[in-house]
């Protein structure tokens, strides 16, 4: 008998072909949990167990859909995930899809006795990738320094000061996850100005969300479940990339302190839109035990659904 969440998302996710966006990357699904106050974690980014039991469910039903499942470094380093689908009930024959773990780790910071490459070495999930900044993308350097031996560190100013051993420390960091099981893959990061808790203004580096998808599509995956957090939330709701929203809400209030995220694109009435803007719609509301589950769907310019 198929399970209700299960059947929910078979509906929701059926129309997977007709997606606006390029066929030159992965189909892409941002699911998250949130209070009612749009908080997604606690102060710092403290791991809050928002979803109920069987919203979750319908979240691992989820992850079974998808050929892989990305996090950023600081979901990694706070929550320590498994990503996998051990709230499913045990398969009667053939196997769950466990989907890939990708996670976005600018300068490898993971640890590599993490959870995901633990599962791994025990053959309890797919071998992780971990994505991190090409080492010829790193901040420019001063006249006469060399790529392999310097260092960028930023001060209180914004200005960089070059020592010889940071790149030297992140190639041991790279062959310690590699020796731990975790494949490495560099792409070329973005400068983005620094908004919130920056008053100088700096620009930091960001991996490129397009390059990724490009190089994951490549790399054979179709479709991409993105989970967060606020700040992967919000690097792909930047980009035209997110096919499908699922947000599932929880009836609870954070406070003040929490963390938040930040949308940089909205559900605008379809009238007089451009043909080239991209906005979220409402497809479908379900309730999961306490929970409620909304989806968005994109769609450009005057397009209904």
């Amino acid at each position: 008998m198929e399970d209700p969440a299960q059947a929910f998302l078979l509906d929701v996710l059926k129309h997977r072909s007709a997606s606006p966006c390029p066929d030159t990357q992965p189909y892409v699904t941002l699911s998250f949990a949130q209070s009612l106050d749009a908080k997604i974690a606690g102060a710092h980014g403290r791991q809050l167990i928002l979803s109920g039991k069987e919203s979750m469910i319908m979240t691992h039903w989820l992850r079974t859909m998808h050929d892989a499942i990305l996090v950023g470094i600081g979901t990694a380093l706070n929550d320590d995930p498994q990503l996998n689908v051990r709230y499913l009930p045990h398969p009667p024959e053939t196997p769950y899809n466990l989907p890939r773990p990708i996670i976005l780790d600018t300068d490898l910071r993971l640890s590599p006795t993490c959870k995901l490459l633990q599962n791994y070495q025990n053959g309890k999930g797919r071998r992780p990738w971990v994505i991190c900044a090409a080492s010829d993308d790193a901040t420019p350097k001063p006249k006469g320094t060399s790529a392999s031996t310097t260092t960028a560190e930023t001060t209180s100013t914004g200005h960089h000061q070059y020592h010889p051993s940071e790149d030297i420390d992140k190639l041991l960091r790279k062959r310690s996850l590699e020796e731990a099981g975790a494949r490495i893959i560099q792409v070329p990061t973005s400068q983005r100005r620094n908004v919130q808790g920056h008053a100088d203004g700096t620009a930091s580096r960001h991996l490129s969300i397009p390059e990724i998808l490009t190089v994951l599509r490549d790399l054979g995956v179709r479709s991409l479940m993105v989970e967060g957090g606020a700040q992967i939330i919000r690097s792909f709701l930047a980009e035209p990339v997110v096919d499908v929203v699922i947000i599932t809400v929880a009836p609870v209030l954070v406070g003040k302190d929490g963390t938040g995220y930040e949308s940089p694109v909205v559900s605008l009435p379809a009238e007089g839109a451009s043909p080239s803007q991209r906005r979220f719609v409402q497809k479908a509301t379900r309730v999961f035990g306490k929970d409620a589950v909304v989806v968005l769907e994109a769609v450009t310019g005057g397009q209904s659904v």
